[in-house]
C-alpha cells in the first residue's frame, strides 16, 4: 500500500467526520464549555484554574476517542463496512491508523479550545516548555481511550454502543477525578479512581501543570503503561473474536 493510499484513507476518513457535525460538535465543545463555566465563571482560586486546565484536557480528549471509536466503529461494524474493507485490496490496519489519526486531530482542536480559554480567559501563565509538554500528555492520553472506544465498537451493536459509551465518558471524567478532586470522595470511591485510566492521566497532567497537590508523574506513567498493554491486549481479542462471528 503506497503512502498516498494511506493519505486518501486518513482524508476519506477525516471528510466523513466533517460530514457528521453530530458528532464533531460535542465532542470539541462540551470540554471548553465546561472549562468556560467552572475555571472561568465560576472560578475556586488557589491554583484552580490551572487544575482544571490539567484535568479537563484528559476530558477534551476522552469525547473523540471513546466516542470516535466506540460509536462509530460498531455502527459500521453493524452496516457491513468492516466486511467490505476486508474484502478490499486496502491494507487492514489503513482503517484504524485513518481513525486514529483523525481522532487525534479533533482531540487536539478541542485541547487547543481549552488552552485558549485558559490563557486568555482564566489568566493561565505557563512556560512555554510546560504548555508544550502538557499538550503531549493531553494528546497522548487519547490512546488508552481510543482502545477503550475499539473495544465497545467490536463488541457491541451500535444501539447498545452509544449508551455504553456514554457509560463509559461520563463514569471515566466524574469518577477518575476530571471534574471533582478524588480526595472529595469516599474512601471506596477514592479506591475505585485509582484503578481508572482517567485518574492517572488527569494527575500526570496535573504534575507537568504544577497544579498544586502531591503528583507524581513516573509513578502514574508506569502504571499507565501497563493499563495500555492490557487495554491493548482486550482490544486484539475484541477484534478477533469479531472476525469469527
Amino acid at each position: 500500500m503506497t503512502t498516498r493510499a494511506w493519505i486518501t484513507e486518513c482524508s476519506a476518513e477525516l471528510l466523513k467526520a466533517l460530514r457528521a457535525p453530530e458528532y464533531m460538535i460535542p465532542t470539541m465543545i462540551f470540554p471548553v464549555a465546561f472549562y468556560t463555566f467552572f475555571g472561568v465563571i465560576m472560578p475556586q482560586g488557589n491554583g484552580a484554574s490551572e487544575y482544571l486546565l490539567a484535568t479537563y484536557g484528559v476530558f477534551a480528549v476522552m469525547g473523540p476517542a471513546v466516542f470516535g471509536f466506540g460509536v462509530a466503529v460498531a455502527n459500521e461494524r453493524d452496516r457491513g463496512w468492516l466486511d467490505l474493507k476486508r474484502a478490499s485490496p486496502a491494507h487492514g490496519a489503513s482503517y484504524i491508523v485513518a481513525k486514529i489519526v483523525v481522532t487525534l486531530l479533533v482531540a487536539s482542536l478541542a485541547v487547543a479550545l481549552v488552552y485558549a480559554v485558559a490563557g486568555f480567559a482564566a489568566d493561565v501563565a505557563l512556560p512555554r516548555s510546560v504548555w508544550l509538554a502538557l499538550f503531549a500528555v493531553h494528546v497522548s492520553s487519547a490512546l488508552p481511550f481510543i482502545l477503550i472506544g475499539l473495544t465497545i465498537g467490536f463488541t457491541l451493536g451500535a444501539n447498545a454502543a452509544v449508551a455504553v459509551a456514554n457509560l463509559v465518558f461520563m463514569g471515566l471524567a466524574i469518577l477518575g477525578g476530571l471534574w471533582i478532586p478524588i480526595s472529595l470522595y469516599p474512601d471506596v470511591m477514592q479506591g475505585f479512581a485509582r484503578a481508572l485510566p482517567s485518574y492517572h492521566l488527569g494527575e500526570m497532567a496535573l504534575s507537568v501543570a504544577g497544579a498544586p497537590g502531591d503528583h507524581t508523574f513516573t509513578n502514574h506513567a508506569v502504571i499507565m503503561l501497563v493499563m495500555t498493554l492490557a487495554l491493548a491486549g482486550l482490544t486484539l481479542f475484541a477484534w478477533h473474536r469479531q472476525r469469527n462471528i
